[in-house]
């Protein structure tokens, strides 16, 4: 997972009538911004951002949107995720990443915008690394509850064949 990240509240979770899962929540996060930036624009050290995402299994589609909670009167980052299969490559997953960083009102603007840009940058592999150990955790929980199905039914045929109906 994202190492910045240290909090994840949902807000919201449900799954809509076209099967897919959406979710809101709220990210708490460290930048870790050098202390000469994060004293210019008044940064504490933990920050906010507000996420949607959808997950859709027909299409085997997961799109995640942020945004920024704090500092928005100076800096506002939209960032724009999506997972899909990759169209060309099979058993591969296509990541498409676009995020819109604005400073406002601060000098060295685009020097801070290019900082924000290539941490966000650097955060998409680890970002990758989290979706697929969320896959592998589905994979194993849909596998555990399999099995115990295929007991639960098994002993259900078992007591069944052993009732006495005299």
């Amino acid at each position: 997972m994202n190492p910045s990240v240290i909090g994840i509240d949902v807000l919201e979770r449900k799954i809509d009538c076209d099967c897919k899962l959406r979710s809101h929540r709220v990210l708490t996060t460290t930048w870790g911004f050098p202390d000469w930036a994060a004293m210019l624009i008044g940064l504490h050290p933990v920050t906010y951002a507000s996420e949607h995402s959808e997950v859709d299994p027909k299409a085997k589609l997961l799109e995640l949107k942020s945004t920024n909670v704090s500092l928005q009167n100076c800096i506002s980052i939209d960032e724009k995720l999506s997972y899909s299969p990759h169209p060309t490559i099979e058993n591969a997953t296509l990541l498409k990443q676009e995020a819109i960083v604005t400073v406002r009102g601060l000098s060295l603007a685009s020097r801070l915008e290019q900082m924000v840009t290539n941490t966000i940058s650097s955060k998409a592999s680890a970002g990758r690394e989290g979706l697929e150990l969320i896959i592998k955790k589905i994979n194993e929980e849909v596998r555990d509850f399999k099995s115990t199905a295929e007991v639960l039914v098994d002993d259900m045929k078992n007591t069944m064949e052993n009732l006495d109906f005299e």
